[in-house]
């Protein structure tokens, strides 16, 4: 069923903006995540329509540029490498509102990144995601909940790796406007799998070690799987994650803003520095982001 959404999302997209009216609109982003594993960039630039005040949809492709550590390439003969991902398109219901903004958010992404270099899992994913937030002055509290049957990329991490299977997502936190162009915020997040996962790294590539499968007796593997073998099959473990994050934004103006934090996966026991760029060329629908 997942896999039937994404692929009617992906192929529909195109219709729907050629047929509704509205506004176009373009948005790029560069994001990216440090740690000792190296660093994963991505490039991301989509295009897409207002259908009305509430729904937009838009149609983008990412693209990786992968580093692993010296260490890294030591230990799994691996090296750096870039390239296209899995393309995607995203429906968006935003309904702003005085008790709380609510956002919910479908992404079905294509398998057309490299699976051999860790860009895609080779299947069609789809992720629903629902947003809430209130402000209260300066300080505005949100949470997010979501279903997907992969673990996504984040504004707050763009892991080390991509995987395939059930999974729940979920995320609470708060920001806070120090200045009209400056927030400070924080949160945490927990991803729960639910059975068979599949976890491709994008620091051990298929040049490296190769795949395996994991029983779900060999504790000592679940937890960092994507930096020794290339794809692990395994129990819910191998994807299960929890952490926080911490960040800070600047916004020099509504439609740029650049940001930097650090991330914390408790689960992996994995520091990350992450930063990213964006801008958009739209009507601003004014819910979320950082």
């Amino acid at each position: 069923m997942l896999r039937s959404i994404a692929v009617v999302v992906c192929i529909t997209a195109p219709g729907l903006i050629a047929q509704e009216s509205g506004r176009f609109t373009f948005e790029g982003r560069v994001q990216g995540s440090v740690n000792s594993l190296g660093s994963v960039t991505r490039l991301d630039t989509s295009a897409g329509y207002l259908l009305t005040r509430h729904w937009s949809l838009s149609l983008g492709v990412p693209y990786y540029f992968v580093n692993p550590s010296s260490s890294t390439q030591a230990s799994n003969g691996t090296s750096s490498f870039n390239g296209v991902g899995n393309v995607f398109s995203e429906l968006r219901f935003a309904r702003p509102n005085r008790v709380v903004n609510y956002v919910s958010t479908v992404t079905g992404t294509a398998p057309t990144g490299d699976r051999d270099k860790g860009l895609s899992t080779g299947h069609a994913t789809v992720d629903w995601s629902n947003y809430f937030e209130r402000s209260f002055g300066s300080l505005t509290p949100f949470g997010e909940v979501g279903i997907a049957n992969a673990v996504s990329d984040t504004q707050f991490f763009v892991r080390p790796y991509t995987s395939y299977g059930l999974v729940t997502h979920v995320q609470g936190g708060a920001r806070y406007r120090l200045a009209r162009w400056m927030n400070v915020g924080g949160s945490a997040y927990l991803i729960q799998p639910s059975g068979q996962q599949t976890v491709t790294s994008r620091v051990v590539t298929k040049r490296g070690p190769l795949a395996a499968a994991v029983p779900g007796a060999a504790r000592g593997l679940l937890k960092q799987v994507f930096e020794t073998q290339s794809t692990t099959t395994g129990t819910a473990d191998i994807a299960r994650d929890h952490g926080f994050s911490t960040w800070a934004t600047v916004g020099v103006r509504p439609s740029f803003n650049v940001y930097a934090g650090y991330t914390r996966s408790t689960q992996y026991r994995l520091d990350t520095v992450f930063f990213g760029v964006g801008f958009r060329i739209r009507h601003s629908l004014g819910i979320g982001g950082l």
